[in-house]
């Protein structure tokens, strides 16, 4: 039932124009913002002490935060609509030649993001220009909304290993084929993950990039999509990075982490009301961390 809801509306949504569809955004993401209080309030006391700024700044970010998360659900629902010929309609890509050279190395491409932005139209910035693009994505609670969200993708020729299957079994053969895998990085990754600090705090991140990246000898390539002024959206696709092999194992992955994690909270910073503040990121203290192979360091800084 919810499936079918979902992609009714999607049909709904492709009929209007794109810039009734921000304004419905915007009105959308002011309701959500004064609803849904616990969300709400988790980011405002998260983002002050991150950004070091006042309450009232903090909320007027947050609010602004909304607006966007809002406009990107209509996005998603909208996404059917964008192909080839459209796309420089909605999107913008800055140095879409680092890609290429990246995909030229011939091990595939780990791709650095975030939940920044319209994260899911990122994917199609590079497949609607006919690369290769593939995802590791976290199942959703409901199983008809994440049959929903996948139909969705599809129509934007990216293809989805969802976690909790095989899905590092195929997202390694992706990178053998020379495709792009793309890493949300910027999620809580629990007492397995490298403790590093982020924004501010100590966080546990996720080290999929790196263990990638060194396994497969695939460039990282960081690329993040940012919402304009105009409501469209600005691909930024930075340098390429290598994994930097010493021979040790556990400092070479944390170092080449905590480094992707400087990228991240540089783009976070210059990009508050673009991310998810919300989201429970340092959800597991430093306390928990697990202790064994790859999970020794922390982060002094």
């Amino acid at each position: 039932m919810l499936y079918k809801a979902l992609m009714i509306l999607s049909r709904l949504v492709r009929f209007l124009p794109y810039d009734v569809l921000l304004f419905c955004g915007r009105i959308l993401g002011n309701l959500y913002y004064l609803l849904v209080k616990k969300q709400r309030e988790r980011a405002v006391a998260q983002m002050i002490p991150a950004l070091g700024i006042s309450e009232a700044e903090a909320r007027k970010i947050v609010r602004a935060s909304f607006v966007n998360l809002a406009r990107n659900m209509l996005d998603i629902l909208y996404m059917p609509n964008l192909n080839e010929k459209n796309l420089s309609q909605y999107i913008e890509i800055d140095h879409l030649e680092r890609m290429r050279a990246a995909l030229a190395e011939g091990h595939g491409v780990v791709v650095l993001t975030g939940h920044i932005g319209t994260w899911e139209w990122l994917s199609a910035a590079f497949s609607l220009n006919g690369m290769p693009v593939t995802a590791i994505a976290k199942l959703q609670p409901n199983q008809e909304y994440s049959r929903a969200l996948d139909d969705l993708r599809a129509t934007i020729h990216v293809e989805i290993f969802n976690r909790g299957t095989s899905e590092l079994l195929s997202a390694g053969r992706a990178l053998k084929k020379g495709k792009i895998l793309g890493f949300l990085a910027d999620q809580d990754a629990g007492p397995g993950g490298a403790f590093i600090n982020f924004l501010g705090k100590t966080a546990s991140t996720p080290m999929g990039p790196a263990v990638f990246s060194k396994k497969f000898n695939s460039p990282v390539l960081p690329a993040f999509i940012i919402r304009q002024p105009n409501g469209r959206h600005l691909v930024k696709i930075f340098e390429v990075l290598h994994f930097e092999d010493t021979g040790d194992t556990d400092g070479d992955l944390f170092r080449f982490t905590e480094k992707m994690t400087r990228i991240l909270e540089q783009v976070i910073r210059e990009n508050p009301s673009q991310w998810l503040w919300f989201q429970k990121r340092w959800n597991t203290p430093p306390e928990m961390q697990k202790v064994g192979k790859h999970h020794t360091v922390k982060s002094e800084r």
